[in-house]
């Protein structure tokens, strides 16, 4: 459970960055009722789950019912992050047409549940385009309070378009330094494409300067506005997307 630093290290820089994108996910739903929320990234390795987690449980801090799904059907990682079991999950749920209630997991941490992945399907797209992983999204949505998707990279496979029909906003998280610029363009076009609606940009793994045995990273938040002063992002961003900058130590 290293990964989930906001409980291990609450009062950390990183900590507080997570909780700064915790806010700007509260500002975004002034206009709009942001509840279901996708993470993706460009490819593997940039930190998606532990972006994911750490946002999921300073959600639940504020005493708001959240859940995180686990829809990597690929290589589902989120039972690894929490060190619980995969047996039983989304695969489960819709394979049985079994209620999701009996699936959701503890984490120890109050307000805060999982649904893991479970078995890995021969075809996972099909799985998450089916009518019934709509209808099992909008069941948990009448129940919580914040409901994050786990979603596989969106520039890999297709699973992360279909995901993001069914969710009312989604992150992209970006390894600073790790990713192609070109690469993540193309996610965050693939993003826009399926009329996703991105409220935020994570770029994470943000190295700023070495302390004793790890390293500490700052979070910075640029408005609409300072994009006008020339602080355009490398995506490219239309001025409408926010930059959330974070790091952790872990994937």
């Amino acid at each position: 459970m290293k990964e989930l630093i906001v409980l291990n290290k609450p009062k950390s820089p990183v900590s507080e960055a997570y909780r700064g994108i915790r806010t700007n996910i509260q500002f975004a739903n002034v206009d709009k009722n942001i509840k279901t929320i996708l993470v993706t990234s460009s490819k593997q390795g940039e930190g998606k789950t532990t972006t994911v987690s750490n946002i999921a449980i300073t959600m639940a801090d504020l005493g708001k019912k959240t859940v995180i799904i686990d829809c990597d059907l690929r290589r589902p990682r989120l039972h690894k992050a929490f060190g619980i079991t995969n047996v039983g999950g989304i695969t489960d749920i819709l394979l049985n047409s079994d209620s999701y209630k009996g699936y959701l997991k503890k984490t120890g941490i109050e307000n805060l549940e999982i649904i893991t992945a479970g078995q890995i399907p021969s075809n996972p797209s099909e799985m998450l385009s089916s009518k019934s992983m709509g209808k099992l999204i909008e069941q948990i949505r009448n129940d919580y309070d914040y409901i994050f998707i786990d979603a596989p990279p969106i520039a890999v496979v297709t699973d992360a378009v279909i995901l993001s029909s069914m969710a009312d906003g989604a992150i992209l998280v970006c390894h600073s330094g790790g990713v192609e610029v070109e690469l993540a363009k193309s996610a965050k076009q693939a993003l826009e494409k399926s009329g996703a609606n991105i409220i935020g940009v994570v770029l994470n793994k943000m190295n700023i300067e070495k302390r004793s045995s790890y390293y500490a990273y700052y979070y910075n938040y640029y408005s609409d506005e300072a994009a006008t002063d020339g602080k355009k992002s490398r995506l490219g961003s239309s001025g409408r997307t926010k930059q959330m900058k974070v790091a952790s130590g872990n994937d």
